[in-house]
């Protein structure tokens, strides 16, 4: 049973002895006590009073005088501001939670079991016409640390991808390629296999705008000329091909669509992410169109005078929303509906989440009502993981198109500035090249990796690499740092013959610094807890730079292996030991590696 819970379990036996009241443990109001009063934790008395039928300063001091005779092992002294109880903690029990965090592999986390809940989460969704960017960068990161936490609450997680392999601007890069590529592939090129086709999906851009010039000076209205332009025509000729399964169009949409994916692949190594399923629009369009069908011949669409199929959803205090176009093809509402009529038939999905931008809060909220009128459990509940844009300051790390930053060329710009950045500290700890250069890919990357998920989802927000690789301050490196200050302590501890012992005697005399420290770590589970309900890897950084913090001000002002009582020293090796694990573990929710020097 952990503090808390003697605490709850103490405070309603002491309502019941003193006052008759049977008081749930969701009536007993515990929180950690304001700096400003002395004490660990404080229960509130209010609940109580009128059954009572004293003053609330009254029943707070009646309570914690219960408390201290009753559970002496626990609370040693207590103090009454108005309606609340302050409790200071015997040095005991937290000693005895600080054993109990050291010896749990998975401190703060749920057990995954067979009845589990099995959510499924959706991130990522590139197009094949171009490589990841910026935006897939927050997307990815958002998604891949989102999917741990809700692990780490207990649940089972199927982490899936729908990737947009069809399409007019699919068949763009193909014509260019056709037309200018030569046969260039990315072995004869060098070049990754989605930055070889971006490139040709740049190429046909600069060609199109060309012509559509040249017809607009001719005398043609600009937006016919853009539907007249010969190229596009062409694009759309080769879309409709690809429609009617066309060999020759399909071999090479096939071709380069695997060139992509390797380079893809490369990306998501790099950047730490992975998938347990992958669909494709290609796949699922056409079980989209199968499932509308379906909802039409059920009377829950309908079809208009062109043979366009609709849904009414002014009922549900929205618009008219179309499903299938007057030629049959299908839109991306329809191919959600047929992606989750797959997913359903895969999984068995009891959660829906979908990591999407904010510009598509309107299309989730449609999606929900119609995967719901279509019969999908989960529908209704579906979560729209909304976030918001993410820039760069201007004139930063501008990709090869120079339109968008590429999420290769910012990664490699983060580990080269790791690099940098640690030159020195490099030549003073005499460290060998390669593993500086695996020090700085970590680092690099958990600059990026945090300086993005630390920020709220919801919030557009400005990268700064400048600021995300500094070592001071709320950033990655920062956290990086403490931890790899602690593996040297513990290095230091063995080489000198140390053994920190499993469990800790508990009559040991501890500071007020040492308690709070404990009483952080403690705060880790109900961190993930939230984490979790609130879908936040924001909330995950914060705690992780606050633990962080409060460490660096208990080295500043306590010695550790200059100890001179042995078992002080230990257990102060113990705590170390316990902020470093419980430091990885909240890294490690957010896809950040833990150097072990730096």
């Amino acid at each position: 049973m952990t503090i808390e819970e003697r605490i709850i379990a103490g405070v309603q036996e002491a309502v019941k002895t003193l006052y008759g009241l049977e008081a749930t443990a969701q009536q007993v109001q515990l929180q950690k006590t304001r700096e400003e009063f002395e004490g660990h934790l404080t229960v509130v008395v209010f609940p109580f009073v009128k059954a009572a039928r004293k003053s609330p300063e009254q029943v707070g001091t009646e309570i914690g005088q219960y408390l201290t005779e009753n559970l002496s092992d626990v609370v040693a002294k207590f103090n009454v501001v108005k309606g609340f109880l302050n409790l200071v903690i015997s040095d005991a029990p937290w000693i005895a939670l600080l054993n109990d965090i050291n010896a749990n592999e998975r401190f703060g986390f749920q057990p995954v079991t067979e009845a589990s809940p099995l959510v499924m989460i959706e991130y990522s969704s590139p197009n094949t016409n171009k490589p990841l960017h910026l935006g897939h960068v927050r997307n990815n990161l958002l998604g891949s640390a989102l999917a741990r936490i809700v692990e780490a609450n207990g649940n089972k997680v199927v982490k899936t991808n729908i990737v947009n392999d069809r399409g007019i601007h699919i068949c763009k890069s193909m014509l260019a390629w056709l037309k200018w590529g030569n046969g260039e592939t990315p072995a004869s090129s060098g070049k990754k296999g989605d930055h070889l086709i971006g490139d040709y999906y740049v190429a046909f851009d600069k060609h199109y705008r060309e012509e559509v010039k040249q017809l607009v000076a001719q005398g043609m209205d600009e937006e016919k000329a853009k539907q007249e332009a010969p190229l596009i025509k062409e694009a759309h000729e080769m879309l409709v091909k690809w429609e009617q399964n066309d060999p020759e169009v399909r071999g090479l949409w096939k071709k380069m669509n695997e060139w992509v994916y390797a380079g893809f692949d490369e990306t998501y190594k790099m950047m730490g992410v992975s998938f347990d399923k992958i669909y494709y629009e290609s796949d699922t369009y056409l079980e989209g169109k199968e499932k509308v069908m379906e909802g039409l011949e059920k009377g829950l669409f309908y079809r208009r005078d062109d043979g366009s199929v609709w849904a009414d959803l002014t009922a549900e205090g929205l618009d008219e929303k179309l499903l299938l176009r007057s030629d049959g093809t299908s839109v991306y509402m329809t191919q959600d509906i047929g992606t989750a009529k797959l997913r359903f038939q895969d999984f068995p999905i009891d959660k829906m989440i979908y990591v999407v931008g904010n510009e598509q809060n309107y299309h989730f909220q449609v999606l929900s009502i119609l995967l719901d009128k279509l019969g999908f459990k989960w529908g209704k509940d579906l979560v729209h993981f909304s976030y918001g844009m993410v820039e760069l300051p201007n004139g930063k790390m501008k990709s090869r198109e120079g339109t968008v930053v590429d999420a290769d060329d910012l990664m490699d710009a983060m580990i080269a500035d790791a690099y940098e950045a640690s030159k020195e500290r490099v030549k003073q700890t005499e460290m060998p090249e390669e593993e500086a250069r695996e020090v700085a890919r970590k680092v690099g990357l958990g600059a990026l990796k945090y300086f993005i998920l630390k920020v709220d989802a919801r919030k557009n927000m400005l990268f700064n690499p400048e600021e995300s690789i500094d070592f001071n301050g709320n950033t990655g490196p920062f956290i990086q740092y403490t931890y790899a200050r602690i593996a040297s302590i513990l290095r230091k501890a063995k080489e000198q013959g140390i053994e920190i012992p499993a469990q800790l005697p508990t009559h040991i005399a501890i500071s007020t610094k040492e308690t709070e420290l404990i009483q952080k770590l403690n705060q880790f589970s109900v961190t993930v807890r939230q984490a979790g309900i609130d879908y936040s890897p924001s909330g995950i950084c914060n705690y992780c730079y606050e633990l962080t913090k409060e460490f660096n001000q208990f080295y500043h002002d306590f010695t550790i292996l200059g100890e001179q009582q042995e078992d002080l020293k230990l257990f102060r090796l113990s705590l170390a030991k316990a902020v470093a694990k419980v430091i990885s573990l909240g890294m490690r929710l957010l896809g950040i590696e833990m150097p072990e020097r730096m």
